[in-house]
């Protein structure tokens, strides 16, 4: 299909070198005018769908899996009441991977936190989340209101993975009162998390109302004034937006404004 292109054109469009085709010059020209082209053609699409049939489509759905037992099943619920044959596909994920979906157009709308940093990501801020410091039954710092996160300096951090928006925003707040945290266990979920903590392994950086933690575990508020996670939700800024999508979107944002 390449080499048709390419005799097509009557110009060489790659690099070959052995197995390996990367995209020349000539390539990389055309394919900017083609992704111009295929934006336009899918926004043609969109818009024809719309008229057609605008109560009707497909949204493809990613979130942090923290979000799956309240957050996100009271949006699509809120949502489908007024749009009732809108379906959903939904995909979980890190925030980084839910971010790097919602680029590359596999997914259309996605739940995370905190703001990405990616210059294409859209953004629509929801709510904020106070942060606290998940502890074990027996800590030290059992009775303590609040606390700091500088007075955490010395102490074993049960830490979320790499890409995993609770782990940045740990690395972030470490790196304002000036230390490192000090990672014992990593993981990908805030439950196991929650348990870690329970079993007197560290300590973690959870969102305070986050819902029911393991027991045994203990959430202080972090006194850090920016200490809070803002959920929002994401789309590539670049690519057309379903009907359906921009309307969920929209429905988010009331939802969050009325505070139900």
């Amino acid at each position: 299909m390449l080499a048709r292109l390419e005799r097509r054109l009557g110009i060489a469009l790659f690099e070959r070198r052995g197995r390996r085709v990367s995209l020349n010059t000539y390539g990389r020209i055309f394919y900017e005018h083609a992704r111009r082209a295929q934006l336009e053609l899918d926004s043609a699409r969109r818009a024809i769908d719309d008229l057609t049939n605008p109560a009707v489509g497909e949204i493809r759905l990613g979130f942090l899996s923290s979000f799956g037992s309240t957050v996100v099943p009271r949006l699509i619920a809120s949502f489908t009441k007024a749009s009732p044959r809108v379906t959903f596909t939904l995909r979980e994920g890190a925030a980084e991977s839910i971010g790097e979906l919602v680029e590359s157009g596999l997914v259309d709308v996605g739940v995370v936190s905190p703001r990405p940093r990616t210059p294409t990501l859209a953004w629509r801020s929801l709510f904020r989340q106070r942060l606290g410091v998940a502890i074990p039954r027996g800590d030290r710092l059992m009775g303590a209101e609040a606390v700091s996160t500088t007075d955490l300096a010395d102490e074993p951090f049960v830490a979320m993975q790499p890409g995993f928006g609770m782990r940045r925003l740990l690395d972030e707040l470490c790196a304002a009162a000036q230390f490192q945290p000090r990672i014992v266990l990593e993981s990908g979920n805030l439950t196991t998390t929650a348990g870690l903590v329970a079993a007197g392994l560290g300590i973690s950086l959870l969102p305070i109302d986050g819902g029911e933690y393991a027991p045994g575990v203990s959430v202080l508020r972090l006194a850090d004034a920016d200490a809070y996670r803002v959920v929002g939700m994401i789309w590539n800024s670049g690519r057309p937006l379903s009907r359906p999508a921009r309307d969920f979107i929209a429905s988010g944002v009331a939802i969050q404004k009325q505070g139900t």
